[in-house]
């Protein structure tokens, strides 16, 4: 039957009867429409289980809606209106808003996974979709046009809605399908290899310096075969280093860094990794996992709950804090494996000190001050130098090479350096040679589980592993020391060290490639950040785990969403482990994500290029700070090449560049008190202005605590005149004339920075009043 033919009879019809022959004439059409019948409110029960789960209802705010372009003219000719009548645009507009106003509509929409928010963006752009097509599907033209004659109700446009709310939110399709891929739950039985042995699991458990790594070392270096899992890059390398020298053939694999120590490339049974590398198909006869109380880190924890219930060893030895054990035991009761308990003491004593240090004065050899900011280590140090004393400094994002540099620096008795100025990285990873560890602060800027930012006193874990550095066994001092830089801190530090660890609750996992890869072939208009963040949502635990933070890799994905690159390459480079604070670091994830996708290789002459090698000595702070991003950048590409080999050829190359730099960086750590005092002489470094506001939040919480169930005494007026400022009047290092000169600078940049942002309020004011208010309905 030809469309004419169909519209001439459609026409000749009474209104009344349309209705009832529609269907007889959309069939000749092949085109299937019926009224919407199903009770409102009620739902089959097939429907109703879909939109249920029976699980907890989703973040809807995640769901983030696609564009659905309205239908532009048709090549077949608007079919609705030969089959019934050009659509008047008012009346449809009029029966839309009746259908969105229906508490009945609302309810049925909500049994569906629409909530209010999604029910309101799905009808905004089902409205603008009817509202600016051309033409439209015919049996929705349809039903529009009897609803229009009153041959039809409202609620028959519900399916038609449903349908493009589906569209524009295709997670609602596949709710069942993400529950199935993100559950987290039994996760020994994502390692068959490791279940299909009878595995010894032993923990070594004991305090900083008790001997408990070293047992479990003694174990890998005696058996055939071994891994070693460490979590950083400076404790792999020593076992390897420790395992060679035995005569031990061991190999060395890290994120950045493959060494095969067999002449035939084959690989030795040996090997040490840094957690995240380990294989967990590879079977070994010992397997050691160093620091195992960090399988609750918000962000690394999912490495060693990986290496816990994944490795393929007869024997796992652990080592870590007592805290762990219980939740070890509950973790490895679901795989039927018992732990045997090996406690440890500490081999010297040590010992808090009842008085501070309050002044650089009273340094002795052997002393180190840890700080907690860059800015107090360059303070700290620039104060040391002035007192004609030498230091040594380690801060975390110094190179391995560097910070190896400047622990044997402190370690030698016959260098002049017999201070050590470091951030909480010298508890782990380095073997120092410590009388008196002495804490500038005791707060700590720390990033939860949930990605939010706090600032607290460190925690009785923290505080004893850094304290414990102090007094090593292998050390020139058999007895160690802790104490603070201000006495008012030394009651909190006591306190804090006194306090039970308290056991950890909980272990760390994380999303695997492949489940991602499911995930983005259920929804494939997605970014990868909002999948990530879907799938967390949907994730279901067990009670002992949680689902780590991803914020870097949301960061990063976010980065170089635009760049056109396939879901496995794009996943990768978003694992790829950059310091977001790191301007120079992050645009070069984006350039290599950018040269990759124009299949362009990453040579060593474009990267030198891009880096502007040869690169001069740091003649400041920031110099210094410049060349460490640089390095940084090397140790991406080293990441990258041993993933995308064909991309990144040049690793060999780069290694030995990066040698290179990392020689250039130890002369500038060697002479950071000449770069300081360059920095502050050219207003590049405010130290005063920095330094003092870890150490005034420090203030506020001990007044905080000292209020808590009695009234806070005043303070003397001897105390609260003893302000940074006054301090450094009285010790000499800044005159009054200088100080007023300071003050009179900081209120011009005030009033300077003031006037800056009054002015942006009025412009962005008046922009506002300009800017067209979108239609919100």
């Amino acid at each position: 039957m030809s469309f004419p033919r169909c519209a001439l009879l459609w026409s000749r019809l009474p209104v009344g009867q349309r209705a009832g022959q529609r269907a007889a004439v959309c069939s000749a059409l092949g085109v299937h429409v019926g009224p919407f019948r199903w009770p409102l409110g009620r739902v089959p029960a097939l429907a109703a289980s879909s939109a249920s789960g029976g699980s907890k209802a989703p973040n809807t705010s995640l769901f983030v809606p696609l564009t659905v372009k309205p239908q532009g003219p048709s090549a077949d000719g608007d079919v609705g209106a030969e089959l019934t009548r050009p659509l008047d645009k008012n009346e449809v507009k009029k029966i839309l808003d009746k259908f969105y106003k229906r508490k009945e509509i609302q309810k049925l929409g909500v049994d569906y996974g629409l909530d209010a928010r999604l029910f309101h963006q799905a009808f905004i752009s089902f409205r603008n979709y009817i509202m600016q097509s051309h033409s439209l599907d015919v049996d929705i033209h349809i039903v529009l046009n009897d609803i229009c004659f009153s041959a039809a109700h409202v609620d028959d446009l519900f399916p038609f809605f449903l349908r493009h709310a589906k569209q524009i939110f295709p997670v609602l399709e596949c709710k069942d399908d993400l529950r199935k891929i993100s559950d987290l739950r039994l996760p020994p039985n994502w390692y068959p290899e490791a279940r299909a042995i009878r595995r010894k699991i032993v923990f070594h458990s004991g305090p900083t310096n008790s001997g408990k790594t070293y047992h479990a070392i003694q174990k890998y270096l005696s058996a055939k075969s071994g891994v070693y899992c460490g979590p950083l890059k400076l404790l792999a390398h020593e076992i390897f280093e420790k395992s060679n020298t035995a005569g031990i053939p061991c190999d060395l694999v890290t994120g950045e860094e493959r060494v095969a120590v067999e002449a035939d490339g084959r690989q030795a049974a040996h090997v040490s990794c840094t957690v995240e590398m380990c294989s967990v198909t590879t079977p070994y006869e010992v397997a050691v996992i160093d620091e195992i109380q960090m399988i609750r880190d918000p962000a690394r924890g999912w490495a060693w709950t990986r290496a816990l219930l994944g490795l393929c060893a007869e024997e796992v030895h652990l080592c870590g804090e007592s805290a762990a054990i219980d939740l070890v035991t509950e973790l490895l009761y679901t795989t039927g494996e018992e732990v045997e308990v090996q406690r440890y003491e500490r081999l010297t004593p040590i010992s808090v000190l009842d008085h501070a240090l309050e002044s650089l004065d009273n340094l002795r050899p052997g002393d180190c001050i840890v700080c907690f900011s860059k800015t107090d280590i360059y303070s700290v140090s620039r104060q040391i130098e002035i007192r004609g004393l030498e230091s040594a400094v380690i801060y975390g994002s110094l190179p391995p090479g560097t910070k190896l540099a400047q622990a044997k620096k402190f370690n030698d008795p016959n260098d002049p350096c017999k201070i050590l100025v470091a951030t909480d990285a010298i508890g782990m990873g380095l073997n120092l040679s410590i009388r008196r560890i002495i804490f500038y602060s005791l707060i700590k800027p720390s990033i939860n589980e949930k990605g939010e930012k706090e600032i607290e006193p460190i925690t009785t874990s923290q505080a004893l592993q850094i304290a414990g550095r102090a007094g090593r066994f292998s050390s020139q001092f058999k007895k160690g020391e802790v104490t603070t830089m201000n006495q008012e801190d030394l009651s909190l530090l006591k306190e804090i060290l006194n306090r039970p660890v308290d056991p950890i609750k909980a272990a760390g996992l994380h999303p695997t490639a492949e489940q991602i890869e499911m995930f983005a072939y259920h929804l494939p208009d997605t970014t990868l950040s909002n999948l990530i963040d879907i799938f967390v949502d949907f994730s279901q635990v067990d009670g002992h785990y949680f689902v780590c933070n991803m914020d870097d890799f949301k960061f990063s994905a976010e980065l170089i969403q635009h760049i056109p690159l396939s879901l496995r390459v794009r996943y990768v480079f978003c694992t790829a482990p950059i310091n977001k604070k790191q301007p120079f670091v992050c645009s070069s994830l984006l350039q290599f994500a950018r040269q990759f996708s124009r299949n362009q290789p990453l040579t060593f002459a474009w990267l030198r290029r891009y880096i502007k090698w040869p690169l001069l000595p740091p003649k400041n702070i920031k110099d210094l700070m410049d060349l460490e991003a640089v390095h940084d950048v090397l140790d991406l590409y080293l990441w990258l090449s041993y993933r995308f080999m064909d991309m990144f050829p040049d690793a060999s190359v780069i290694r030995n560049l990066q040698k290179e730099l990392d020689e250039i960086i130890q002369d500038g750590v060697h002479n950071i008190t000449k770069l300081i005092k360059i920095s502050e002489s050219r207003k590049l470094l405010n130290l005063e202005g920095l330094s003092g506001t870890l150490r005034s939040q420090s203030r506020r919480l001990r007044s905080a605590k000292t209020t808590e169930g009695k009234d806070a005494e005043p303070p003397s007026p001897n105390v609260s005149k003893l302000s940074l400022a006054s301090r450094l009047v009285q010790q000499g290092l800044i005159t009054p004339d200088i100080l007023k000169e300071l003050e009179k600078e900081w209120l011009t940049q005030q009033t300077e920075q003031n006037r800056e942002t009054t002015e942006t309020g009025l412009i962005s004011k008046g922009l506002r009043r300009k800017k067209k208010e979108p239609n919100s309905e």
